[in-house]
């Protein structure tokens, strides 16, 4: 037996050698004292100390919760989020701050799911108010439960987990699992309930310093807080965590995120969407670093056969990549390859429609109808309008419009005979006039 400790947790999958061939090592948990070589703050070089570890079987905690789950719903009803942002960071990041700031910028309208809130039984309690953490059976089967409410189907912000090395293990197989659901109702009716899920890892890290200081001053104004309601009778009390008060449980929540939880976001970089962001900063500016992260996009986020299906048109940024460069391309063409009609259109331009353009100076919108017969005899003329108002800064939509005009009535028959008229309509936006007001 071999166990892999990296200072971060135990590698869950470590009874590797003499596995026993039966049943009974599917199903047990082994519990073993190992003395390892560790440092920690004020140990001499070589020193070692006693290490509770525990080693388990993810599959042994994994398989029953699902089974468990799969039996009492139907698997026809394991429905979970097409999207799951897992938001983790050090205590005072601020995950509670930017949380609505994400589900913003995602467009998630479902309140977060927060591990903390699931976790509420007396003794889980009891463990978190000392700084530590619960068990993972316990927190992965509330987090189960959960992720099936419908209210969650379009995608989710879960706060708080994975959190430990088996939890993460527990994540990969769920996700394996919500991928075969995938696989199994593809081509069938039932298909738009079990999508391909996207994951996303969001890790806002700080410092211990500011970590600690964040996390007493926190406990200071909620202090302050609780005090005026209970002088003034006004406002609501807000809860306050033992670990907000005292600076050595603040200091065991940062170890115990950089020893366990770290290591366990940082193993999911090469799995999913990773975001690492300096949470050290302003908030504006945090949230400024969150946009970039979480830009759509989507090669990664659509099904393969959506993706195939959509990737011939080109996108946006690829259209105004070299748009300038092909801008003045073409206006250098018209000046060499059609000197007389660019001549016509510049003239046209200046004398029928900048007049008007000049009149809506204020509103930054002016709208010219014309019939001039350059437009329909010379199909370069609309191309190079659009591209005149362009390099002068404008931008020019033309909507034609062909309409029936009544030329003559036959009294004996009643019929009517009618030509048509072609109106080019052209609207012209550019940047409106700022004037003094007041």
């Amino acid at each position: 037996m071999s166990v892999d400790w990296k200072g971060a947790g135990i590698d869950s999958t470590t009874l590797s050698e003499g596995r026993e061939n039966s049943a009974v090592a599917q199903f047990r948990r082994a519990r073993i004292v190992a003395t390892v070589t560790t440092p920690r703050a004020g140990a001499r070089p070589g020193s070692s100390r006693p290490v509770d570890l525990e080693v388990k079987d993810v599959r042994v905690i994994f398989a029953p919760l699902w089974q468990a789950l799969e039996e009492e719903v139907g698997r026809e009803h394991l429905r979970f989020p097409k999207e799951i942002i897992l938001l983790g960071g050090a205590p005072g990041a601020g995950k509670g701050t930017q949380t609505d700031f994400i589900m913003r910028a995602r467009g998630l309208t479902c309140p977060p799911i927060v591990m903390s809130e699931l976790l509420t039984t007396p003794e889980m309690e009891r463990i978190k108010a000392e700084g530590g953490m619960v068990g993972d059976k316990e927190a992965v089967a509330a987090l189960l439960r959960k992720l099936l409410d419908p209210t969650y189907r379009d995608g989710v912000v879960l706060d708080g987990f994975p959190r430990t090395p088996v939890q993460v293990e527990c994540l990969k197989l769920l996700v394996e699992r919500i991928n075969h659901l995938h696989a199994q109702y593809a081509d069938t009716p039932l298909a738009i309930h079990f999508r391909r899920p996207t994951i996303h890892v969001m890790v806002l890290f700080v410092s211990e310093g500011t970590s600690i200081n964040r996390q007493l001053g926190r406990g200071r104004e909620i202090a302050e807080h609780n005090r005026k309601v209970v002088e003034t009778g006004i406002g609501t009390p807000i809860e306050l965590r033992p670990t907000d008060l005292d600076e050595a449980l603040v200091r065991r929540r940062y170890q115990v995120f950089k020893e366990q939880t770290w290591a366990a976001l940082t193993s999911l970089k090469q799995l999913y969407h990773y975001h690492f962001v300096n949470a050290e900063g302003p908030i504006a500016e945090v949230q400024d670093n969150i946009v970039q992260e979480l830009k759509y996009q989507s090669s990664l986020e659509l099904d393969p056969r959506t993706f195939e299906r959509v990737r011939a048109l080109p996108l946006a940024e690829e259209l105004v990549l070299h748009a300038r460069q092909e801008l003045v391309k073409r206006l250098d063409s018209y000046e060499l390859e059609h000197p007389d009609l660019l001549a016509q259109i510049v003239d046209l331009v200046g004398t029928k429609f900048m007049p008007i353009v000049t009149r809506h100076a204020l509103s930054g919108r002016a709208s010219v109808n014309s019939e001039d017969p350059i437009f329909n005899n010379e199909p370069l003329a609309i191309p190079m309008l659009i591209d005149l108002f362009s390099e002068r800064g404008y931008h020019a939509v033309v909507d034609k419009q062909i309409q029936e005009v009544p030329e003559r009535f036959d009294l004996k028959t009643g019929q009517i005979t009618c030509r048509q008229k072609v109106v080019y309509r052209i609207q012209i936006f550019f940047k409106a006039s700022k004037i003094r007001r007041g």
